[in-house]
């Protein structure tokens, strides 16, 4: 059986200006989906503050689309294949957000601004530790992005796997900006709790032309592994003007 349901991706829950954010549509096509390991495919930009449809097939299957029946993103399961690599230091990602964040003032992306209100967005903030060969982010999540049981949602999880993997594309290999995430694939191994210290590393994996694959990982502080992801970006054909 089909189940239907009629969303709205909040105004501010966006990347670049007016559109989605990617790492939040993913989530909420993974928990529609139900599968433990689920790969989200991206068809087309996502609009903010524009009713959509979010269906689900039971069988891990999920969509999401306009009221015209145009297909924006499909979920399906999947098997995150990924290797994780070792979970940086408190210290040394704290260095590297204190570095970001400085430096990113004025972006209002969901997932990296930090011109983003507490609870407006995660506020997460990597940066580039190239003797790993990583992007890190030391990140304790706000309050008001919990549900009432103090845990975050499937869609913030979620949304906190997408942009280190960017960067990381970005600092350490050649994507260019204007980037976009075209698939990601995810698993959650365990509850992400608001106001506990995590550790979010992302890393390049390959590129092939305009194609980037990275990996992504959220840890506790200790670095227990919470959740993992793979990515793909793409560039655009051509360099767009680029505003977070």
């Amino acid at each position: 059986m089909i189940r239907t349901d009629a969303i709205k991706v909040p105004a501010h829950v966006r990347g670049y200006p007016g559109v989605a954010f990617g790492g939040y549509v993913a989530g909420l096509l993974a928990a529609a989906s139900g599968a433990t390991q689920v790969r989200v495919d991206f068809r087309r930009g996502v609009s903010v503050d524009t009713p959509l449809v979010l269906a689900a097939d039971g069988s891990g299957g999920a969509s999401l689309t306009d009221l015209d029946d145009a297909v924006l993103a499909e979920a399906s399961p999947s098997t995150v294949t990924v290797t994780p690599r070792p979970a940086p230091s408190w210290e040394q990602a704290r260095a590297a957000s204190a570095t970001a964040g400085a430096l990113r003032k004025m972006s209002h992306c969901y997932g990296c601004g930090a011109a983003c209100a507490p609870g407006r967005g995660l506020r997460l903030s990597p940066w580039a530790m190239s003797t790993h060969d990583m992007v890190i982010a030391a990140w304790t999540p706000d309050l008001a992005l919990a549900g009432p049981d103090g845990f975050l949602s499937t869609e913030n999880v979620w949304s906190a796997l997408d942009c280190p993997g960017g960067w990381a594309a970005m600092a350490l290999r050649d994507l260019r900006p204007g980037a976009v995430t075209a698939a990601l694939t995810a698993t959650q191994l365990e509850s992400v709790r608001a106001g506990d210290p995590y550790l979010s590393y992302g890393w390049p994996i390959s590129s092939d032309g305009r194609k980037h694959t990275v990996g992504v990982a959220l840890s506790r502080s200790d670095g227990t592994l919470c959740a993992l992801a793979e990515a793909l970006w793409i560039e655009p054909r051509r360099p767009l003007p680029f505003e977070w």
